[in-house]
């Protein structure tokens, strides 16, 4: 699938008002930006980047205020997926370097407490599955059960794909949010998984959402998705409304379908937070993956200031992030404060 250019020329159409109706229709009135109008976005030209992520700024602190939350994140269960997502390195079908493993519970109960040290209001336990079996059931129930009484920090999930009964026993378990990404536009997600659907990822969330948890559904851009699909799955989250939506931006892994594809440029990734943004007003929009090595340091504080809310702090699941302490100091001299834990928590 082809991708148009960075930094291609304004056609008249979105050179004309697209920031200017955005301002009106997002900014005044809180109402994000349809499809077709989220593809104008993305199409400005280079010389319309730095207006734009002003006004997704403005948009940000206006329907979510300044206040920034921060997520460590950590694999229970890493490698060995049945599942062929062609950009993870922890699929057992490829052959990347990543090999099953378990983390035991004291351990995932010391990341917790590190995690919590940094200000993190939110700790994700993951696993490498397409589903939980009875076994990660039994493993997360105690571990969530012992971060709880160790831990004051909220615990969210991502295990895969759930049935009715997973998901109620999560919410029993007092799981504050549930992350199961739709990955990209519906349109192109054959292109990126073919062992199972994109309408499976959705039920689970339809399931999740039902049960009263928070719903995190986001992506990866950069997997050789159109412009127009960009907008199109931005268009699908909007739809979807979840708490929370991680951008992730792809970091090729060796040994999987997409390790050889470029890394987005950076312009092109900025593009997208503003759009992301003006399209899901109100939603936690959080940095995730890959932003190191597609906007480096200048572009974590461009993107901070471009729309973004919320940053997962320290590594991520396989690949080496920036050390929290970066990310810390950054939101202190930007003089954006860290979200407080709920007080219903």
């Amino acid at each position: 699938m082809t991708q148009a250019p960075a930094g291609t020329p304004d056609t008249a159409a979105t050179t004309e008002d697209v920031l200017t109706l955005a301002r009106d229709q997002v900014l005044e009135r809180g109402i994000g930006l349809t499809r077709e109008q989220t593809l104008d976005v993305l199409r400005l030209g280079d010389d319309r980047l730095e207006p734009l992520l002003e006004l997704a700024h403005e948009v940000r602190m206006k329907w979510c205020g300044p206040e920034v939350e921060v997520e460590g994140i950590i694999s229970l269960k890493t490698g060995g997926c049945p599942e062929d997502c062609h950009f993870c390195s922890q699929s057992g079908l490829f052959q990347s370097p990543v090999r099953a493993a378990w983390l035991d519970i004291p351990s995932l109960v010391e990341a917790a407490k590190q995690t919590a040290k940094t200000g993190a209001t939110e700790f994700c336990i993951v696993a490498a599955v397409r589903g939980p079996d009875e076994r990660l059931m039994a493993q997360v129930a105690a571990g969530v059960e012992a971060i709880r009484n160790e831990v004051d920090i909220q615990v969210a999930c991502s295990l895969g794909m759930l049935t009715q009964d997973q998901v109620d026993r999560l919410a029993a378990m007092g799981v504050h949010r549930y992350n199961h990404n739709l990955e990209t536009a519906r349109s192109y997600f054959p292109n990126v998984v073919t062992t199972h659907s994109w309408e499976e990822r959705w039920n689970t969330l339809r399931m999740v959402r039902a049960a009263g948890m928070e719903v995190c559904c986001g992506g990866i851009l950069g997997m050789g998705e159109s412009l127009e699909q960009r907008a199109e799955f931005a268009a699908d989250l909007a739809a979807l409304e979840p708490d929370e939506v991680p951008l992730n931006f792809l970091n090729p892994r060796p040994g999987t379908p997409f390790g050889d594809l470029e890394v987005l440029p950076a312009a092109d990734a900025l593009r997208a937070v503003a759009a992301f943004r003006l399209a899901l007003p109100r939603t936690l929009l959080r940095f995730a993956g890959g932003r190191e090595i597609t906007l480096g340091d200048l572009g974590a504080r461009q993107g901070i200031l471009g729309g973004i809310n919320a940053v997962i702090v320290g590594n991520y699941l396989t690949t080496l992030g920036r050390p929290a302490e970066q990310d810390l100091d950054l939101l202190g001299e930007l003089e954006m404060p860290i979200k407080a834990l709920n007080e219903t928590f």
